[in-house]
């Protein structure tokens, strides 16, 4: 796997391996990701978690897998996160589990910047994309994996 760069996220954009909307280019390019944002204002408070939908909608291509990474403002004010890995084929809103391990509440403001998206390619393409429970996911979607 290869870290796409700043001018091959671009050209990913152009021909549709990669889809980010909406997309603000010129405040969330970065020389190797795609910081994603806050679709709404949430409050942590101290030693709290919660479910929080990146602004973005993002769609991946069969050769196109990403990474999430807090962004390291946020880190260093005590914001962690578990993300999972996004598979290519994958298509909608990303819900993302904060966490607040500081002893002061914490402010996202809605269209923040949160997470950085880093997109590898893959040696080769994915036989099949992503087709499960969380496709086409608008908004938080809480877990699914116990439906009884």
């Amino acid at each position: 796997m290869t870290v796409l760069s700043d001018a091959e996220i671009l050209n990913a954009l152009k021909t549709g391996e990669i889809k980010l909307e909406p997309s603000d280019l010129s405040a969330c390019l970065n020389p190797a990701g795609y910081d994603l944002r806050c679709s709404e204002t949430v409050v942590l408070k101290p030693k709290d978690y919660v479910l929080v939908a990146t602004l973005e909608t993002v769609e991946l291509g069969l050769n196109i897998v990403a990474f999430m990474h807090i962004r390291s403002s946020l880190a260093r004010e005590g914001i962690i996160g578990s993300f999972a890995v996004i598979d290519p084929g994958f298509r909608g809103q990303l819900t993302l589990h904060l966490h607040n391990v500081s002893d002061k509440e914490i402010t996202l403001h809605e269209q923040e910047r949160i997470v950085q998206i880093v997109f590898h390619s893959l040696a080769s393409h994915a036989k099949k994309g992503y087709n499960g429970s969380y496709q086409d996911s608008k908004g938080v979607v809480s877990s699914k994996r116990n439906t009884t």
